[in-house]
Formats: C-alpha cells, sequence, structure tokens
C-alpha cells in the first residue's frame, strides 16, 4: 500500500471505530482493542504489522433473510467473507464490500456502511511478500452487505464451498464470533 492510501484508510478505521456504538459487549472489547492496536499507526492497517493487523469483512444477507457464508479453503470453516485491506482501499467499509464481491461472485452488493462487529481473533498469515504464513491476530471489523435480489453466488479459489443458511440452521464448524454479528445484521434497514 502506498503511504497515502494507508494514512486514509487508517483515517477512517481511526474514525469509524471512535464513534461507533458497538452492538455488543464483546464486540466493544474488540473495538477499543483495535483502537489500542491503531495507535501504532497507519502499518497496523497493513499484513507486514505481525503483531496484528486491521481487516475487514461482511455478512451478505439475502431479501429472504438467509446469510450467505464462506467455508474457507485453509481454515476449514464457516464464517463471512473478507479478508485483509489492500492498496486502493480508501475505507474499511469499502475493503469489505471489495473482498465480498471479490469472493462471492455477485455483482450490485448493498453496504451498510455501519459496522455490525468487531472481532478479534488469532490466525496464520503470510506478511504479503511471499514469507511464509506465521502467527497474527486480525483486529477484523464487520459489515452487513445486501445481496441483489436473485442474486447467484460463485465460488472463488480462497474457498471450499460458498452457500446461504437460515439464521436458526447455521453450518459446523462456524468460526468464532460469526453468528454474534448475524443479530445486528438482520435488524440492520437498507
Amino acid at each position: 500500500m502506498t503511504d497515502r492510501t494507508d494514512y486514509t484508510l487508517y483515517e477512517d478505521a481511526v474514525r469509524v471505530l471512535t464513534g461507533w456504538t458497538a452492538t455488543s459487549e464483546a464486540a466493544d472489547d474488540a473495538r477499543r482493542r483495535t483502537l489500542d492496536l491503531l495507535a501504532d499507526g497507519p502499518v497496523a492497517m497493513t499484513r507486514a504489522h505481525r503483531a496484528g493487523h486491521v481487516t475487514a469483512s461482511a455478512l451478505v444477507v439475502g431479501d429472504d433473510g438467509r446469510v450467505l457464508l464462506c467455508l474457507h479453503g485453509r481454515l476449514g470453516r464457516w464464517m463471512q467473507l473478507g479478508g485483509h485491506c489492500e492498496e486502493g482501499d480508501r475505507s474499511l467499509a469499502a475493503a469489505a464490500l471489495r473482498e465480498a464481491t471479490e469472493e462471492s461472485g455477485i455483482e450490485g452488493l448493498v453496504l451498510d456502511p455501519e459496522p455490525i462487529d468487531v472481532d478479534v481473533h488469532e490466525v496464520r498469515c503470510g506478511a504479503g511478500d511471499g514469507s511464509p504464513a506465521g502467527p497474527s491476530v486480525h483486529y477484523d471489523v464487520r459489515f452487513m452487505l445486501r445481496a441483489p435480489t436473485g442474486a447467484v453466488e460463485r465460488i472463488s479459489e480462497e474457498s471450499a464451498d460458498l452457500a446461504w443458511f437460515a439464521p436458526d440452521d447455521l453450518p459446523s464448524p462456524l468460526a468464532s464470533g460469526t453468528a454474534r454479528q448475524i443479530a445486528p445484521a438482520l435488524a440492520r434497514q437498507l
């Protein structure tokens, strides 16, 4: 990422998380921890920050109330779509929309720019420079996206599977924090 992009994305992250009213006690704790991480400056938005970095993801909701989850190819768990911020991402919400569009193949997703959750979890990921995956922490800011009527998903190379689920009939194994974001997402009206 270029320095200016890093700084713009960084400013957005600080602004969003400072002004956001968390949807749960766990999300508020994660919000505070993420703001502490952001005290390290714009580098905290990148994989190069090995102590941890901010990521963006999105729970895609259909007009029938079902949610789109992916079976992550490397992790082997069902979760929302999302990942690392990249050069050109000017906001966390834009990064989440980009990631969800890439991973679902669905065009025309409608973004709710207000986060629905923040989750902090350990992962193994590379620094983006071809180095081997090592332990790190994702400070994941999560958004809700509405799928257009009749949307047809396509599995990306990052997923082993991609499917729609009713909120009361979620698949297993489910990544930690995935279920917690469903109620706030469904409560949103776009």
